[in-house]
């Protein structure tokens, strides 16, 4: 057998088309539906603008071609690329869609808060109180303090108890009574926040007599809507370390305790860690239960335990609630708060994910 046949000369026909990307609708063209969808939209609204006298919406233009666009993606995925390849482009549409509609009071809330919240947000609203201003001026410094005062307070009280009782649930709980904690977890999470303000408010009328409102019955409220979220964030963080880590440190003969202290929690602490920080975001903006047990004041207050602490919740409240004159100033001032508690929130978002990321554990070797 000579060489040639063995490696015969490669022909030089027509190439074999390749059968995986043959049928298949062009990259441009689901822009090009889109566009067209939307173009068709516009003069259609461009008409019955024109017929009615009013103005353009741009708004409801948008939408019905985005309506339009998701039957004429799947005629043509159908025509060109086949019935499977049609309901996926289908799927991603709708998905995308829904995306997109989620996304559009975010945005739109965001804009309107910080459009109207720059409008007081200057070195006054950061170092000044309510007290004896009646009209424009004054801050929200009072706010801010009561704001960070109880929310730290119910951190305090909530992150160990969540805490452990997460820990007891995946390491130590079994049979009726870690069911029974479960369930009431699970029923926690569900209850209205002032619900949450109506026990703290009651617990402390008590032992302190009624009508006593103060920053620890709001902290106490607040904890209490922090509990159950940090029980289910952190049990599902502490589900999700392997058990062949906890077997090597049993054979090893660490005990069960030092086991979970020194190889559970530090693998699972940046979900913990973030699961927190995400209760803490959810809570800071309670307004019901911290106007029924802590009330709100217009003067500046450090002490948890003596006298109405003012929130920044609240303050938005009052000041839209009772307006004055100029009734400008009450709504600039509620805006700026808004904006104020928006960008706390954000940064407690962000620290979460900075912490996520520097205590995650390292794979590498």
């Amino acid at each position: 057998m000579t060489l040639q046949t063995m490696n015969p000369a490669p022909e030089t026909g027509t190439p074999i088309a390749n059968s995986l990307t043959a049928g298949r609708l062009p990259t441009s063209a689901p822009w090009v539906i889109l566009g067209t969808a939307i173009a068709v939209s516009a003069s259609v609204f461009g008409v019955v603008a024109v017929g009615a006298g009013s103005g353009f919406d741009w708004g409801g233009a948008l939408v019905v071609g985005a309506i339009l666009y998701i039957p004429a993606i799947w005629l043509f995925s159908r025509l060109v690329e086949g019935a499977r390849r049609a309901t996926d482009r289908l799927v991603t549409a709708l998905v995308t869609g829904a995306f997109l509609l989620a996304m559009i009071p975010l945005v739109s809330l965001s804009i309107t808060v910080v459009t109207f919240g720059l409008a007081r947000f200057d070195a006054d609203f950061f170092s000044m109180s309510m007290r004896n201003v009646t009209g424009e001026g004054g801050g929200a410094l009072h706010a801010i303090i009561g704001t960070l005062l109880m929310t730290g307070a119910a951190a305090i009280i909530s992150i160990p108890i969540g805490l452990m009782t997460s820990i007891y649930l995946v390491e130590y709980g079994r049979g009726k009574l870690a069911r029974g904690v479960t369930f009431l977890v699970d029923v926690m999470t569900g209850i209205p926040s002032i619900v949450a303000g109506l026990f703290a408010y009651s617990l402390f009328a008590i032992f302190w007599g009624p009508g006593t409102r103060t920053g620890i019955a709001g902290a106490v409220a607040l904890a209490l809507l922090m509990i159950p979220v940090v029980v289910r964030s952190s049990e599902e963080m502490l589900r999700l370390v392997p058990n062949e880590l906890r077997e090597a440190a049993y054979a090893l003969g660490v005990p069960k305790w030092l086991t979970i202290v020194k190889v559970v929690l530090p693998t699972s602490i940046a979900g913990i860690t973030t699961g927190i920080m995400l209760s803490i975001a959810r809570v800071i903006g309670e307004t019901a239960p911290l106007l029924i047990a802590a009330g709100f004041t217009a003067s500046m207050n450090y002490n948890l335990f003596d006298g109405r602490m003012q929130s920044l919740p609240v303050f938005v409240y009052t000041q839209y609630a009772n307006q004055g004159n100029p009734a400008e100033a009450f709504l600039d001032r509620a805006w700026a708060a808004a904006l104020t508690l928006i960008l706390i929130v954000m940064a407690l978002n962000l620290i979460a994910r900075l912490v996520a990321r520097l205590f995650a554990p390292k794979l590498g070797r």
